[in-house]
């Protein structure tokens, strides 16, 4: 199970921290993704760490929004620093049991429930 937190409205500028609690299996030992989807929209990769702390980011949020993980607590969060209006959409955790660690839906086994992100 894949449980995200917050989320929130925020201004342009501001910053937000997601977490992901996971519960169930040790998620340490996989590729770990954060995903969005606005309204109207494909759902997209934000970002993705592998179970070795290698990272891989949508240039959209390259240099504002950082993926971290803490096997201790088998959390994952994403911090998010200069948020612009187009950041915008429902945030998802998923989980990448394949190990592919890729940016693609897809390819992504378990998903949590969502946390909405707003930014005005």
């Amino acid at each position: 199970q894949l449980v995200e937190s917050g989320g929130g409205s925020v201004q342009a500028g501001g910053s937000l921290r997601l977490s992901c609690a996971a519960s169930g299996y040790t998620y340490s030992r996989y590729c770990m993704g954060w995903f969005r989807q606005a309204p109207g929209m494909e759902r997209e990769g934000v970002a993705a760490i592998g179970n070795e702390g290698t990272t891989r980011y949508n240039d959209s949020v390259k240099g504002r929004f950082t993926i971290s993980k803490d096997d201790a607590k088998n959390t994952l969060y994403l911090q998010m620093n200069s948020l612009k209006p187009e950041d915008t959409a429902m945030y998802y955790c998923a989980a990448d049991l394949d190990g592919y660690c890729r940016l693609s839906w897809d390819e992504y086994n378990y998903w949590g429930q969502g946390t909405q992100v707003t930014v005005s």
